[in-house]
Order: structure tokens, then sequence, then C-alpha cells
């Protein structure tokens, strides 16, 4: 599967060769398809839940929105993951366990920031909540990455030293 995921966003890659390195096209592509199975998931579990009014799981009471947000997450959460493992940081030095749990850290981050910015715009400044989500997506996914670099999949350089010889 990476393979072939692979295989089909590269063969994109020579068009914007000139503007961003593989990298940052890579993260944009999977980043963007899982973002975009993201805002479709919000929109079918929004317009699901919004006949219910309030939605009760686990003992809990969400709008509609919010338990759209919920249930795209957990569809979306283990997709981004790999994606982001597996195509565009394979080269990452930190051992997988510990990229999880700093991706669940991030991802806990982002969470934040999603019901943040959706109530935002959607209670404050009264969006529609589907471009909600979609500008809520926006910042989030910029901070993300910026984080996912630099903190979840980074690489560790090796230090060489004058003294050291080849």
């Amino acid at each position: 599967m990476k393979r072939l995921i692979l295989r089909i966003v590269d063969l994109f890659y020579p068009l914007f060769r000139r503007f961003i390195s593989l990298q940052t096209f890579r993260y944009a592509a999977c980043g963007g398809g899982n973002t975009v199975l993201d805002i479709i998931l919000f929109r079918f579990f929004e317009q699901y839940f919004a006949g219910f009014g309030v939605v009760h799981a686990a003992g809990m009471a969400f709008k509609p929105h919010n338990a759209a947000f919920i249930a795209a997450f957990f569809i979306t959460f283990p997709t981004g993951f790999y994606l982001s493992r597996y195509v565009v940081f394979p080269e990452s030095t930190v051992r997988g366990r510990i990229q999880l749990i700093r991706y669940f850290l991030l991802v806990l981050a982002c969470v934040a920031l999603n019901y943040l910015f959706l109530n935002l715009f959607i209670v404050q400044f009264n969006i529609e909540p589907t471009v909600a989500k979609i500008l809520t997506s926006v910042i989030v996914v910029t901070f993300s990455y910026l984080s996912q670099k630099h903190f979840t999949f980074k690489v560790r350089k090796l230090k060489i030293h004058k003294d050291d010889h080849f």
C-alpha cells in the first residue's frame, strides 16, 4: 500500500518541484487527502447528527458539529499517523512507539485547536459548519506540519567532531 501511495503522490511532484521539497509535497498530498476525508466525514456525520439536536454518547451531550468532529476523528487519526510515518517521514530516527506517543500528543493539541476554532467560527461568528471546518483545517494543518517535522518525526543529525576521522 505504501508503494502504491508513493507512486501516485510522486507522479505529480514534478509539477511542484520548483516550489516545494518532496517531503513537503508528500505531506501536502497525504495530509490534504486525509483532510479532505475528514471534511467529507464531518459533513456526513454533521448532517446525520443534526436530526438529533443534541447527541448523547458515553454519558455526555454533544452539539451535532462536535459529535461529527469526534466521529470523523476516529477514522482520520490512524489514517493520518500511518501516512505520516510511512509516506511523509519514513527517514525519521525516532522509534515507532515514541512517534505514536508524540503524534497522539500533537493530535490532542490539534483536537483542542479544532474544538476552539470550530466553536469560535460557528458559535461566535455564525459561519456555516462546513465552511468553519475548512477554515479551521487550514489553521490546524499548518500547525500540525511544523510540529510533525520538528518534533514527532524529526531526524536526528549525527554530530561530527573535528577530531573524528573517517
